[in-house]
């Protein structure tokens, strides 16, 4: 689609780096020649999970960056990072210049379990952070996870990143030194004591979410045996199943395999399925140190099948305790509202379901569904922390094209050029009008050509170390390097 030469192309904000965020903003510069895309992240780097979220040892998934980069180089493209929206430049600023806000700034808080001892005891992590702290993200740099006092870990929660936190603990050391793994991290991998990794669910095999790549990867890690699923978890004929399912049965059924004959003790994991978390625990001789965590052991539903992978489970009277001392939540992300979301742009986020009330198609509504003119959202801001990076994808493509349908009448005679398509008006002059704005308020933005010599100096910091990249862990490294 063009525009009209004696009128200005629309101008766009959107809120957020990641996946979400650059493939709207593609969709949006294929399909609007016109257009003008400015992308505000809160810190000096762009890329979201696919920087910070990827397991090191699965540097195929961040090859979307690729992508992600020549949308960077775009000339219609703004990167305006180390400027984060709502939190420090208000979101009423933005609604000004912009014809289009689009809010793809993901889920950025973990589910908490909310038993006792969770908050009190040492030892006790969230994935997230854990993810976080090894992939450099600035704001868990400094976690420091307590992974020598003792063998036993245990990760509660039957998703990916569960999986990728059991692979990390169990991988040999100096195969992620050949990744992009920070070397702090590396380093304190490299004083572990843990020895045995259990997954705990709770819910069945068949209503697990973890992929079948994931469990091959941990099962095939060399010298690290896997404790095999009691077979009455699983059915005794899979033919009929559906082909994935068939196939996490018959992998998930593999004899165990016996402990390797290394110099070093064996690890070995092991997979834990129907087990309720009740409380975290500490011994009499470390109080304030996990040792143990209990279980109660839960059922399948009278109305639910075994086959169901949305099966529901119920509570049984049946306890155990299993040793630990590390244990990391993995039950899932949730986003919140940015400041500024209900009282300066009028949209409504429903907070049961850790989204932004949308129409579905992205577009961003108040609490009583009624279209907020302008205001749009995409990936898990706007339907969940669910899917991989190409329902990212699709669901960001869907948000795109109900943009461009709604920008389909700019260039009618009838709409004047202060006025926008979607039905709200703004000067359009996007960062141009917001750049004193947010200097006032300290906030010194960090370009597309700025971040590129970030990029080139941890490439080149990790290539002394043979590796593809050694991040800065802190803003304020970025940020020295860039003489600020």
């Amino acid at each position: 689609m063009s525009f009209g030469t004696s009128r200005r192309g629309p101008r766009l904000a959107v809120v957020g780096s990641g996946p979400a965020g650059f493939y709207t903003a593609s969709r949006i510069l294929s399909r609007l020649d016109d257009a003008v895309v400015d992308m505000y992240e809160s810190l000096p780097t762009p890329f979201g999970l696919t920087r910070y979220g990827v397991a090191p040892d699965h540097p195929e998934v961040k090859n979307c960056q690729d992508r992600f980069t020549e949308v960077g180089d775009s000339p219609r493209f703004h990167f305006i990072g180390n400027v984060p929206v709502g939190h420090g430049l208000p979101l009423s600023t933005l609604r000004a210049h912009y014809d289009a806000i689009i809010l793809s700034y993901g889920a950025s808080h973990d589910r908490r379990l909310h038993i006792p001892g969770e908050d009190s005891l040492s030892g006790i992590y969230s994935a997230r952070a854990f993810v976080g702290w090894y992939n450099g993200l600035p704001e868990y740099s400094s976690l420091a996870p307590k992974l020598s006092e003792g063998e036993e870990a245990l990760v509660i929660g039957n998703g990916n990143v569960a999986l990728d936190v059991a692979r990390t603990l169990l991988t040999d050391v100096d195969v992620l030194r050949k990744t992009d793994m920070t070397d702090y991290a590396v380093e304190t991998l490299s004083k572990s004591r843990i020895r045995r990794v259990t997954v705990v669910g709770r819910r069945g095999p068949l209503q697990a979410s973890f992929t079948i790549k994931e469990v091959r990867e941990l099962m095939d890690l060399p010298s690290v045996s896997f404790e095999h699923v009691p077979s009455e978890l699983l059915p005794t004929d899979p033919s009929n199943l559906p082909r994935a399912q068939k196939r996490m049965v018959q992998l998930l059924s593999r004899a165990p395999l016996p402990p390797p004959a290394t110099p070093d003790a064996p690890k070995e994991w092991a997979m834990r399925f129907f087990l309720s978390p009740t409380a975290f625990h500490s011994s009499p001789s470390q109080p304030s140190q996990l040792s143990e965590v209990s279980f109660s052991r839960t059922g399948l539903a009278p109305t639910s099948s075994p086959l169901d992978p949305s099966a529901a489970v119920t509570p049984t009277s049946e306890t155990l305790a299993l040793p630990a001392s590390v244990a990391f939540r993995s039950i899932g992300y949730r986003a919140s509202a940015l400041p500024g979301l209900s009282t300066d742009l009028g949209v409504a986020f429903d907070a049961q379901r850790g989204v932004i009330r949308n129409d579905g198609l992205g577009r961003a509504t108040t609490a009583s569904d009624e279209l907020v003119p302008g205001v749009y959202t995409a990936g898990w801001a706007k339907r969940g922390p669910t899917g991989v990076i190409a329902s990212t994808m699709a669901d960001a493509f869907a948000t795109a094209d109900a943009v461009v349908a709604d920008l389909s009448s700019w260039s009618s005679p009838s709409s004047p050029s202060s006025s926008s398509a979607t039905g709200h008006t703004s000067t359009g002059l996007g960062w141009d009008a917001v750049k004193e704005e947010a200097e006032r308020r300290g906030l010194w933005r960090v370009s597309w050509g700025e971040w590129k010599a970030i990029d080139a100096a941890e490439r080149e910091r990790g290539a002394a170390r043979g590796k593809v990249r050694e991040k800065f862990a802190s803003v304020g490294e970025m940020l020295a390097l860039l003489d600020r």
